[in-house]
């Protein structure tokens, strides 16, 4: 779908189970996107057939993995989201903790965005982080999102930043 120097965005299958659960548990996942309470390959299964896969249906995009080219390793997921709650899609991305810092966020992250604009012809994409998640918000600065406003959104416990194009 999309393909970097080092990495490859592909849509998710059910054949991702395995690293769904991974991913979803990892404390970064928790803390700043929320607890799935995905704690089986069942319910793994079950969020990636009303989630992802539901959505490349519904809208003809959604999160998909990110894998090392040179290795084919999935290392995250990154993609483009349609939330009832926001007016305009966002851009949401998590890696596994060990691939933090290697710029891999900001390579598919602004890979991604260029496809949202360029591809699916998606005029506006928001991004939503919380306020102490200080790497997301340098990575969205990065990619060239502005900060708009704080928000709230009745799933969310916390304040939520609101940035976009």
């Amino acid at each position: 779908m999309i393909e970097t120097d080092r990495l490859r965005l592909r849509e998710l299958s059910l054949d991702d189970t395995e690293f769904v659960l991974e991913l979803l548990n990892t404390p970064g996942w928790i803390r700043y996107i929320g607890d799935k309470n995905v704690r089986t390959e069942e319910q793994a299964r079950d969020y990636l057939e009303n989630g992802p896969i539901k959505s490349y249906r519904e809208n003809g995009y959604g999160l998909s993995l990110v894998e090392e080219k040179d290795g084919k390793r999935a290392i995250g997921m990154c993609g483009i989201l349609k939330r009832d709650s926001l007016e305009n899609p966002d851009i949401g991305y998590a890696f596994l903790p060990e691939f933090n810092g290697r710029g891999y966020a900001y390579e598919i992250a602004s890979a991604t965005l260029a496809y949202a604009r360029d591809q699916l012809h998606i005029p506006t994409i928001c991004a939503i982080t919380l306020t102490d998640n200080k790497r997301s918000i340098a990575l969205m600065e990065k990619i060239g999102l502005k900060f708009r406003q704080k928000i709230y959104r009745k799933e969310d416990e916390e304040e939520l930043l609101l940035y976009s194009t």
